[in-house]
């Protein structure tokens, strides 16, 4: 009994199987080796802006028509002091960035290199060189830029795989926050998939290893020394909760800006809500899942390979759809020309498409885009269903399904149930009208919506930033 009770020390008894338990991995005694070693791959990088701007007594004002001061002191005197004339200002920003190879292309993030006139970077051995931008992607946040080392040897990092980070796993931030140069933190994996509203294709590593103003697009790496995402957002005023891209998501966009400086994403023509619990009830469905189509763009790809609004897309290329975020990310990661199955649920069957991809216009579709997403608003068409299960007495128009939480709607006091009758004073009976009228408010300061609540009508007017 002795025996089977020392044997018996490092495992569980569940029912009358043996099963080991979990090995923990052991708290690191300390970073230091590891950090040595990893510090010369990340860079300090500064940039420079010129700003110009008009003086401040701009237009200084005539008292009457013989103005004594200007007849004392001249009108070169005014004009030179007073007069409308541009004057510059250069502000400075720090940021990181990590080497991606020997030949001097270094990977960070775009808002920290965004409109800049000079970015030097410095290595942790304090050589500094001048650096221009290869190429960057706005929507992910993801620069490319170029130094000219020379005869310094540089130390290129080793990317990870993303996928495989674990919540709970240790990693380190290797940064300048703050301007304090070579700076490093440890902490773990706090959660995966994280949408933080950055983007459209917003897919964050959170972690509680510290990152503060200045980490943006240092490395973030995993106990074997491999980058395993890009330090990019924190949350205004929390404590521990930092956001890093997965670098998995960041290799195709780097080889692309390397390749030709642009990145190039697959269009599918759909429009897309999320599949709320009511939602999924409605079409029959267990549990909220995939993304429900709302729209289908009118010969585009989808159209062409006959997938219908009110399909429900549960699987692209292989990869399962549990949420509508995960579609267009998964969708611009591949190429246009691309022919992938795209399997849906149609009135409780299953059907498979097969879809050649086209190529994502950014620019036709960027004004309209940024004021639907700010607007923070998702809506969709009455339909014979929703007019029976939301009590409705309109036959057409728009129905908001989802609001924002803190959203320029959401403070403008419109509430999901909201039936959108009118944009602008325009009748909207589908989404086509709903979004040609937000494309005429481009440039606007606000947008005037006249809803149905309930038994009456009343007009929201929801601001706009320009």
């Amino acid at each position: 009994m002795q025996a089977l009770k020392r044997w018996a020390t490092g495992f569980c008894i569940v029912g009358l199987v043996w099963v080991a338990p979990a090995v923990a991995r052991p708290v690191p005694e300390t970073f230091a080796p590891l950090a040595e070693k990893l510090k010369p791959s990340v860079v300090n990088i500064a940039t420079t802006k010129v700003v110009k701007t008009r003086r401040l007594f701009r237009n200084f004002p005539r008292f009457g028509p013989r103005d004594p001061f200007r007849e004392f002191f001249g009108d070169d005197f005014f004009d030179r002091f007073f007069g409308d004339q541009p004057r510059e200002f250069r502000t400075q920003s720090l940021g990181s960035g990590f080497i991606l190879d020997e030949e001097g292309y270094i990977i960070t993030n775009n808002h920290v290199v965004e409109s800049a006139d000079e970015i030097v970077v410095r290595l942790s051995d304090e050589h500094e060189f001048e650096a221009e931008v290869v190429g960057t992607d706005p929507k992910t946040d993801i620069a490319l830029i170029k130094i000219d080392p020379g005869e310094v040897k540089l130390h290129p990092v080793r990317l990870g795989d993303s996928d495989k980070i674990r919540v709970g796993d240790w990693v380190i931030a290797i940064g300048n926050p703050f301007g304090y140069g070579h700076t490093v933190t440890a902490g773990i994996i706090s959660a995966k998939e994280r949408v933080i509203g950055a983007g459209p294709y917003d897919n964050f590593l959170q972690t509680d290893a510290a990152i503060n103003p200045g980490n943006s697009g240092g490395p973030l790496f995993d106990m074997e020394g491999r980058v395993v995402g890009i330090n990019t957002a924190i949350v205004a005023g929390g404590t521990g909760i930092g956001f890093a891209i997965p670098v998995n998501m960041a290799k195709e966009i780097v080889r692309q800006l390397k390749d030709r400086g642009r990145v190039t994403r697959g269009w599918l023509g759909v429009m897309i809500q999320e599949v709320t619990k009511d939602l999924a009830e409605q079409f029959g469905l267990e549990e909220p899942m995939g993304a429900l189509v709302s729209d289908v763009v009118e010969g585009g790809p989808a159209d062409k390979a006959g997938l219908k609004r009110g399909d429900i897309i549960v699987e692209f290329d292989g990869q399962k759809i549990r949420k509508m975020n995960q579609l267009p990310r998964i969708v611009a990661s591949h190429a246009p020309g691309s022919t992938v199955e795209v399997v849906v649920l149609r009135k409780g069957d299953r059907k498979t498409f097969r879809v050649t991809l086209g190529e994502l216009k950014e620019e036709a579709l960027a004004g309209r885009a940024r004021i639907e997403e700010e607007l923070g608003l998702t809506v969709q068409e009455v339909t014979p269903e929703l007019r029976k299960h939301l009590g409705l007495d309109v036959e057409k128009g728009l129905v908001v399904s989802g609001v924002e939480r803190g959203s320029p709607a959401h403070q403008a006091g419109i509430r999901r149930g909201d039936v959108i009758i009118e944009v602008n004073q325009r009748e909207v009976e589908d989404l086509d009208d709903y979004r040609k009228a937000l494309e005429e408010s481009k440039g606007k300061d606000s947008v005037l919506f006249l809803v149905k609540r309930g038994a009456g009508t009343l007009y929201v007017v929801v601001p706009l930033s320009k």
